[in-house]
């Protein structure tokens, strides 16, 4: 299996102050492990880093995501992305910009999102987006 992991799961693995037991952390760790392809985007990097905001952290994330192979939008995936955004919208689903982008990203290049967010279980039912379920 080949993996976009999320903003959210890197938030967990990235932390030192809180151990966490979540099956997606726990996943990642697998995953890193060989057993399966971990891949990211700008887009996730950039949301790191602007959540921790210490220099030697931000060294640490730049360098631990320059070993993963990146995906980048084109302007298609914008566009698909805004067309899912509007879909998930009239369906009464806020998905923020960022996630619809990423979403289309995973559907565009076959990736599963490993995500503790939510939303993007619930934007999967509008869309082709795998979602790790654990199961």
């Amino acid at each position: 299996m080949t993996l976009l992991v999320d903003t959210s799961v890197w938030s967990l693995a990235l932390r030192r102050d809180v151990a966490s037991r979540a099956p997606e952390l726990l996943y990642l760790q697998t995953a890193l492990a060989g057993h399966d392809l971990v891949m990211t985007t700008g887009l996730v990097l950039q949301e790191l880093l602007q959540g921790f905001s210490g220099a030697k952290d931000q060294a640490r994330i730049i360098e631990t995501f320059s070993a993963f192979k990146h995906v980048s939008p084109e302007l298609d995936d914008h566009l698909q992305a805004a067309m899912l955004r509007n879909t998930c919208r009239r369906a009464g689903l806020q998905l923020g910009t960022i996630d619809a982008l990423i979403a289309q990203l995973c559907i565009r290049h076959r990736l599963v999102l490993l995500t503790t967010d939510k939303d993007f279980t619930h934007a999967s039912a509008y869309c082709k987006l795998q979602v790790w379920s654990g199961s």
